[in-house]
């Protein structure tokens, strides 16, 4: 028996966030993208012959970090500042830039396309698995900075 897969692509997420570390290119600059991602979902099909409904993520009854798929991934995405946990100027600088309303800043483990594609991964597929009582897993994750830069993460 054969498997199924279908995917779906969220986007018109405008996004800003530096690689600190990079110093010899100009990624180490605050610099943004209108990101976006494409999912792969793997599962038996259900009733309906689907594999994932492609409106799913709107009328889910799990959540993300207690939000709805979709106004979690607008919180993270949209318009927002995402910085890594250990960057020097997260503390002072980009914390007082939130503060004082400048920003809307979001903090995870690491940035950048790879990083970015591995995070959606791992808070999407816990959602999936409870949303579908693990009959759909996500298979893998395109994230996309625009169109020529793309970072892929599959799970061994």
């Amino acid at each position: 028996m054969g498997k199924f897969q279908s995917t779906k692509v969220f986007d018109g997420f405008s996004t800003c966030f530096r690689q600190w570390k990079a110093e010899t290119t100009h990624c180490r600059f605050l610099h943004g993208y209108g990101v976006s991602f494409k999912l792969w979902f793997e599962g038996e099909l259900d009733d309906r012959n689907w594999v994932w409904d492609f409106g799913g993520m709107k009328r889910a009854k799990a959540t993300i970090d207690g939000m709805s798929p979709k106004a979690w991934m607008d919180y993270m995405f949209d318009h927002t500042v995402i910085i890594a946990e250990d960057d020097p100027q997260l503390a002072g600088y980009f914390k007082k830039l939130d503060r004082n309303g400048t920003i809307q800043l979001r903090v995870i483990e690491a940035v950048g396309a790879e990083k970015f594609a591995e995070y959606l991964y791992n808070k999407i597929n816990p959602f999936l698995l409870e949303e579908t009582d693990g009959r759909v897993k996500l298979a893998k994750v395109e994230f996309r900075e625009h169109g020529k830069n793309t970072a892929l993460y599959e799970p061994r």
